[in-house]
């Protein structure tokens, strides 16, 4: 088995003016910054110049930024430029190189940049360290895989859709009932859009396809992704499947019902079943056992167009006969307890359940619960014992009040814990900021439509959430770090209702992949509202020049005066 790539690395340069501490996320890195010896940078210190090598290049590529200094004539330069002559002006940056599956070494150096009177850049001494991206979290044990939930960005409408929503209706089906019919025009944008979580998940059934001993037991809530059912239908009565009827779901002529009628057809009457439980089927899992491949599949991640490419969802991937054993029998239960949230309770698969992994503590437990075993205030009276940081998104939690809710409103307030949450909507509660205190929570926000240069009008990705992971990371940066993820709601419907995965996860490395999923969510929907407050006030995105005139303040200003950006800055790069 190989041994997992090293998940935090560092700049070894004694002669940078600054220290660079690199962490490894699913496909991206998140990088962090700071001025040795707790010093504040010279007031001409403009910002950061970025640039990384590939693995088996011998050429170093500069991240780009959107953002430049004014022209001469007051204007806003229209093209992302090199991060050297337009240095990013914040002490961390998260960054997704191409191909990071490659094998190898990818190296980032680190510059600072600083601007005399005239306007002329020059630069410090750099730092530099390499890290590896390719594989599995644990190579042949665990794999936390995103999709990556940005169709509504910059970055989406550069590469594949310039015409914004008219270009996105050919991408992406009208309804979600039209789903299993419509065909895509351009597969480069699923394979972005779907990120790690659709190749993980397409590649457990397309190895469960490919061992003819392989049976496999699916738990769908939204069915309507044609990938998904149409690798269902090829392993014909090696399948069964329990899909939700609940809602629209149950209705004559709903994708789940098309996909109902397709998977009767192949594998047959006795192998498909449908459901709501107490309220929800909402389990999104999958469960594969042969000679050649066994594995699970967990995670917020429907099958479903939405799931896979408009949303923030994760995918965890757990291999190995006891978590194989711990999904089959849980769908055993959910079988043969059909809409009977008391019977499922009562089995041993509402209770945690040792995956027993040899490098990671992870274990997993399936609702509805009962009385016994609910774990919802469980998890509450958990996050309240965190003692460093709190990372969440949860789809949601404005509509969730209890004890989860209750908890991390308590951690918010708590100006020794640092605190990035991210909602589907605002939070009664979680709005307001202390003048030392946690930001309030991110979330999508409206679209942004106008928005001032060098920014675009972007494409909605059509009505209905966007954020939909389920996850909370406790103390990532200490040795009890732990994870909390999967279709798991953390409200009262999802304890003892709802059909639903949780699974707990304690381990460093995965906690620090959902770290930065975390924080680059964060950081795209607060720079959004950054984007609209700009558009409505009409004013111009542009990096700040030094001071000038008594009174300026440089860039960096609140880094290091503020007390939760200087939090925020010591904490990611802390040796």
């Amino acid at each position: 088995m190989a041994a997992p790539p090293s998940f935090e690395v560092f700049g070894t340069n004694n002669a940078a003016l600054f220290s660079l501490k690199i962490f490894r996320g699913e496909g991206m890195v998140l990088l962090g910054m700071d001025w040795k010896n707790d010093q504040r940078p010279p007031d001409n210190f403009a910002g950061f110049g970025i640039e990384y090598q590939t693995p088996g290049s011998t050429q170093f590529t500069p991240v780009k930024n959107r953002l430049s200094f004014l022209k001469p004539d007051g204007t806003v330069n229209d093209a992302a430029s090199s991060s050297l002559q337009s240095p990013v002006q914040k002490f961390r940056w998260a960054h997704f190189p191409f191909d990071a599956d490659q094998p190898g070494d990818f190296t980032y150096r680190v510059t600072p940049v600083f601007m005399d009177g005239e306007g002329n850049l020059s630069q410090g001494d750099m730092q530099q360290a390499s890290i590896q991206l390719m594989g599995e979290t644990y190579p042949g044990e665990l794999n936390v895989a995103f999709t990556r939930g940005f169709v509504s960005s910059q970055a989406f409408i550069d590469n594949f859709a310039p015409n914004g929503e008219a270009d996105l209706m050919k991408i992406m089906p009208s309804s979600a009932n039209a789903g299993l019919k419509f065909t895509s025009s351009n597969q480069n944008a699923l394979a972005w859009m779907g990120f790690e979580a659709r190749t993980a998940i397409l590649k457990v059934l397309d190895d469960a396809i490919a061992d003819p001993t392989a049976q496999v037991r699916a738990a769908a809530y939204d069915l309507n992704e044609p990938e998904i059912v149409d690798r269902l239908v090829q392993l014909k009565n090696r399948v069964q499947v329990i899909i939700d009827n609940s809602g629209s779901h149950g209705v004559s002529g709903s994708a789940e019902d098309q996909a109902t009628d397709m998977l009767t057809t192949s594998a047959g009457a006795n192998n498909v079943q449908r459901q709501h439980m107490g309220d929800l089927q909402h389990n999104k899992f999958i469960a594969v056992n042969g000679n050649n491949v066994q594995a699970v599949v967990f995670g917020s991640t429907n099958f479903s167009w939405r799931g896979f490419f408009i949303q923030n969802n994760n995918a965890l991937i757990v291999y190995g006969p006891t978590a194989v054993q711990a999904g089959f029998q849980a769908f055993h239960n959910l079988w043969n307890n059909p809409d009977n949230p008391a019977g499922f309770g009562a089995t041993t698969s509402a209770g945690w359940n040792d995956l027993k992994l040899q490098d990671v503590d992870a274990q997993v437990s399936f609702s509805p619960h009962s009385s016994q075993n609910a774990l919802l205030q469980k998890i509450a009276d958990d996050i309240s014992t965190t003692s460093s940081s709190l990372f969440y998104s949860l789809a949601f939690l404005y509509q969730t009040p209890g004890p989860i809710l209750k908890s991390i409103t308590d951690i918010t307030g708590n100006s020794n814990i640092f605190v990035y949450g991210i909602s589907d909507k605002n939070v009664g509660g979680l709005d307001l900021q202390k003048p030392d205190g946690n930001k309030p929570i991110a979330f999508p926000g409206a679209l942004l439509k106008n928005v001032p240069e060098p920014f675009k009008t972007e494409a909605s990705g059509g009505a209905g959430i966007h954020m939909h992971h389920k996850f909370v990371v406790i103390d990532f940066d200490k040795p009890t770090a732990r994870v909390y993820m999967g279709s798991y709601n953390f409200s009262s419907s999802a304890d003892t209702k709802n059909g639903e995965n949780l699974v707990l996860i304690k381990d460093r490395r995965v906690a620090v992949s959902y770290m930065i999923e975390a924080v680059t969510m964060f950081d795209h929907y607060e720079y959004r509202d950054v984007q609209q407050k700009a558009t409505a006030q009409g004013t111009k995105l542009c990096l700040q020049t030094p001071p000038r005139n008594p009174g300026d303040k440089p860039w960096f200003d609140e880094d290091f005066t503020n007390p939760q950006k200087m939090r925020d800055r010591k904490l990611f790069s802390q040796q």
